[in-house]
């Protein structure tokens, strides 16, 4: 089930509505009844997946109050995504906490750099790269990961932006990959409605690291198949993250949305 370790850190609070720039916009009440404004909470989904991901979370952010965005993440390269998500956080005022999934938390990295309204970060089974590093080589840093052999490559050619392979798990290998205690039906739709990531964003350095100069905070799942638990561990460690590890697959904000949930509201508090 759900063990937890923590390190040590801090963050603050505001509000946000409106729909921004293909994001999913859902406003909480933004004032707290005991105190401060709660900050927004923008969700970055990652690969093979899309913002219904955060589904479960939401619900549980919302009902304690939290305003939440649920970024549409174009899964094209960190500084691609990385601009499409500062387009998000430009609409969306106040203080805010950036969480990142898998891929995502490579986008968050450089999206929330040198943004003074970022309070806190949250990585959730992802990657956390320092500036120059890539999240095939960070993948590597340490055996485990089973994911080159359940990829599906798709080749594309774009007018204007030559030729690319997209990246997606194979139908039959994704629950056990990607969702292995997540319900089979629900794992079969999460493949069916999969996003696919090019292969390119995969291989290409990030420009910047928010987490040297920011808080945060990480989800490690220790039954990974995706980012194994030691590279997790390793990231975290360096980016002298509080931890917490949960006994999961990648999906771990599906299946187990209160624990995502629960750290991501241990943030937004840490300095309210």
């Amino acid at each position: 089930m759900v063990s937890i370790k923590r390190s040590r850190r801090v963050t603050l609070g505001a509000l946000s509505a409106g729909v921004a720039f293909g994001a999913l916009v859902i406003a909480g009440p933004a004032q707290a009844a005991d105190g401060p404004a709660k900050p927004t909470v923008v969700l970055e989904h990652g690969a093979f997946a899309d913002a219904s991901s955060w589904n479960g979370v939401i619900e549980k952010l919302r009902k304690d109050g939290y305003p939440v965005v649920a970024a549409a993440n174009p899964l094209r390269g960190p500084a691609n995504d990385a601009a499409a998500l500062r387009s998000v956080l430009d609409h969306v005022k106040g203080p805010k906490i950036l969480v990142g999934h898998s891929y995502g938390g490579s986008v968050i990295s450089v999206a929330g750099a040198g943004d003074p309204e970022v309070k806190a970060l949250v990585y959730v089974a992802a990657f956390l790269p320092a500036k120059g590093e890539t999240a095939l080589e960070l993948t590597n840093k340490f055996p485990g990961s089973t994911l080159p052999d359940a990829l599906d490559p798709a080749p594309f050619t774009l007018p204007g932006s030559g030729t690319g392979t997209d990246l997606y798990i194979k139908a039959d290998k994704f629950r056990h990959q990607f969702a292995a205690d997540v319900p089979a039906r629900e794992a079969a739709l999460m493949a069916a409605t999969q996003r696919p990531i090019a292969q390119s964003a995969l291989e290409e350095k990030t420009e910047a690291a928010a987490w040297q100069d920011k808080p945060s905070w990480d989800v490690i799942t220790t039954q990974d198949l995706n980012i194994p638990a030691e590279v997790q561990r390793y990231m975290a460690k360096r980016a002298h993250a509080h931890v917490t590890e949960v006994r999961a697959s990648h999906s771990v904000a599906v299946s187990h949305p209160g624990t995502v949930a629960a750290v991501i509201e241990q943030a937004a508090r840490s300095t309210r």
